[in-house]
């Protein structure tokens, strides 16, 4: 019997920085799921939408590979015997563009739709749907260049689109409300403004799909605090280390940590969660971040839709806490997906 051979979808067509984001997570999916039943093949596409094939995502494999345009790309892949694409893109026209270039080729990739995702990517229309199906959000409300905003501060202002907590702020005066929507808008076209929820706690839930159930993982909790750290901002999420790469700082047992599944908050927020997934449509996994008010009633904040199955990947670390290896948790989606 053939390897299985999957074709992992890395880099990013939009920019430099999710190229990064995309090859550091893919790197360590690579690391540890590999397994002699699998054939790994790379696909990394670059901000000027070219294609590469490398051997390998080191820097060095990736420039001597050659560059192909989207119709050598096609001919190349189309060529291979793919039987599975692991998406590893994060950037938002990788997340759709992307995935519904595999649908029209009819080669399955694991992870949600393209719909699904875009929808998971724009803030405001995710918690539009979410509220629909019963779950608390933050009240809100979503600005173009020349809006003024209406919340009363304190308000959380964010880029609709965003992701990594980039040109988030937390407003606490009327008059800081010019500088944060300026910084937001550096990222986005649209921006949120919403209500600030006080602490409380701050987690996220992922969801998986098992036996064609929906199970609850474990809690991720992150370090927030009522006066020094109400909100978690980008440097919280990625930095870069001197030689210009980047690493993950939100995976620690200070700044993150699995909650006890026997905390009572755990099953009320996955209760919440599968709520979620289902009203967004998702299949095969979902993550989704909560804000817990003081309370214990959890807020939605957004909808993450993707895993990379890497050791750091969040729902990762989740599922190993609940028992359920990396290896595993992939093999779980590959069955999904071949199954469907």
């Amino acid at each position: 019997m053939r390897s299985l051979r999957i074709l992992h979808l890395v880099g990013s067509a939009e920019s430099d920085f999710y190229c990064d984001v995309s090859r550091l997570y893919a790197q360590d999916c690579l690391t540890a799921t590999a397994d002699p039943s699998y054939d790994f093949l790379m696909a990394y596409i670059t901000p000027d939408r070219n294609w590469r094939f490398p051997d390998s995502l080191s820097l060095d494999d990736i420039a001597i590979a050659k560059q192909m345009t989207l119709f050598e790309a096609i001919e190349f892949i189309s060529a291979q015997n793919i039987d599975v694409v692991l998406p590893q893109m994060f950037c938002l026209p990788g997340m759709t563009h992307y995935r519904g270039l595999f649908d029209l080729l009819k080669i399955p990739y694991i992870g949600n739709t393209p719909d699904v995702m875009a929808i998971g990517a724009h803030k405001a229309r995710a918690k539009a749907i979410v509220a629909a199906a019963g779950v608390k959000v933050p009240r809100g409300e979503v600005l173009r260049k020349g809006d003024v905003p209406t919340i009363l501060p304190p308000a959380v202002v964010k880029p609709a689109s965003s992701d990594n907590s980039l040109g988030v702020v937390l407003v606490k005066d009327f008059t800081e409300y010019d500088a944060a929507l300026q910084k937001a808008f550096e990222h986005d076209s649209e921006v949120i403004v919403e209500e600030f929820i006080e602490l409380g706690r701050e987690v996220r839930c992922g969801i998986i799909v098992k036996d064609g159930e929906l199970v609850g993982l474990p809690l991720e909790e992150y370090l927030v605090d009522p006066q020094k750290k109400p909100i978690r901002n980008y440097a919280d999420k990625i930095q870069k280390n001197d030689d210009g790469n980047l690493f993950l700082t939100a995976k620690d047992n200070i700044t993150a940590w699995i909650v006890d599944p026997k905390d009572p908050l755990t099953e009320k927020v996955q209760e919440v969660a599968k709520k979620c997934h289902q009203a967004l449509g998702c299949r095969h996994y979902s993550l989704f971040d909560f804000r817990i008010d003081p309370k214990g009633e959890p807020w939605f904040l957004e909808a993450g839709l993707y895993c990379s199955f890497a050791t750091k990947s969040v729902i990762s670390c989740m599922a190993k806490a609940a028992g359920i290896s990396v290896k595993e948790l992939l093999k779980l989606a590959i069955d999904q997906t071949l199954s469907l």
